[in-house]
């Protein structure tokens, strides 16, 4: 038997306060937020959620994957207990997610549990 729950959504913050998601997330266009907003709910809403709007990354860490006009979006997250803490995004140039950009999230989820 399949539970969902319901998530708590968050975007991680800095030691010094900023919040890089939320950043990234106010210089896209309008069409782009909500087609990026859309999916973060169907997440929220629908925890546990596989393919094709969700990919495991790594132990603990996910990615949102969302189409947007002409390229393709991720939001690298987590989820602790029932918050899902937006860890960084990124609009995606190649198949892979670039390394840098996952180990960005890697440290961010290490800040979360300390």
């Amino acid at each position: 038997m399949r539970i969902d729950i319901s998530l708590e959504v968050v975007v991680y913050r800095t030691g010094s306060g900023t919040e890089p998601v939320r950043k990234w997330l106010r210089g896209l266009d309008r069409d782009d937020k909500r087609a990026i907003g859309s999916d973060i709910k169907t997440v929220q809403y629908g925890w546990p959620i596989g393919m094709p709007v969700v990919r495991k990354l790594d132990t603990g860490l996910w990615e949102l994957r969302s189409r947007l006009d002409q390229r393709i979006s991720r939001i690298l997250f987590t989820v602790h207990g029932d918050t899902m803490v937006l860890l960084h995004g990124l609009i995606k140039k190649s198949q892979k997610t670039p390394k840098e950009d996952l180990q960005l999230a890697k440290d961010r989820k290490a800040n979360l549990e300390k």
